[in-house]
């Protein structure tokens, strides 16, 4: 079944997605199925070729960070990143994301 929600192991220094806890080091624990996982693999795609744009950013010293639209594409797949973990994460990553102060507050 394709909607069948599964647990996986999210490290968000490597952009791991992994449904074994064991593997490698992993920051979050959620529930998906194989759509909402393809989302997140995406997001993590497309902050992997952003901070290769900031690497060579990072050698031009005179951009400075807020000006910078890479940085911006880089934050706001960021948050989607942090969102979707906060809406099929357990109660420790939620607790986790809160407290961080990352999301818009939630209406």
């Amino acid at each position: 079944m394709m909607n069948e929600r599964k647990t996986y192991f999210i490290g968000l220094a490597n952009g791991e997605i992994s449904q074994s806890s064991t593997s490698s080091p992993w920051d979050f624990k959620i529930e998906a199925n194989d759509e909402e996982i393809i989302t997140l693999r995406e997001y993590f795609d497309q902050n992997y070729s952003t901070e290769w744009q900031n690497f060579y950013r990072a050698h031009v010293p005179y951009v400075q960070y807020h000006y910078d639209r890479e940085n911006d594409a880089y934050d706001s797949t960021l948050q989607k990143i942090y969102g979707f973990i906060y809406k099929h994460g357990d109660d420790t990553a939620k607790r986790h994301i809160e407290s961080m102060g990352i999301l818009p507050e939630e209406k």
